[in-house]
């Protein structure tokens, strides 16, 4: 898994796993997700980003997962 953050878009990609994108949907008002030719979600992107997630919430996930794999 990988998360990426455009602060100039204000875009949060989280990439679940590797694979070529060829369909995406709406799943919530700044939600899509893109999914494979198979219909497996491959990433979620979250428009405006900064207003839905806090960047400290996410660092402390983050954190919690280093510690845990340590």
């Amino acid at each position: 898994m990988k998360i990426k953050y455009s602060p100039e878009a204000d875009v949060l990609i989280i990439q679940l796993r590797k694979g070529r994108l060829v369909d995406s949907r709406d799943i919530a008002e700044g939600v899509i997700v893109h999914l494979s030719k198979d219909g497996m979600p491959l990433e979620l992107e979250i428009l405006d980003a900064s207003k839905v997630i806090e960047r400290k919430d996410v660092e402390v996930a983050m954190e919690e997962l280093v510690t845990k794999v340590r």
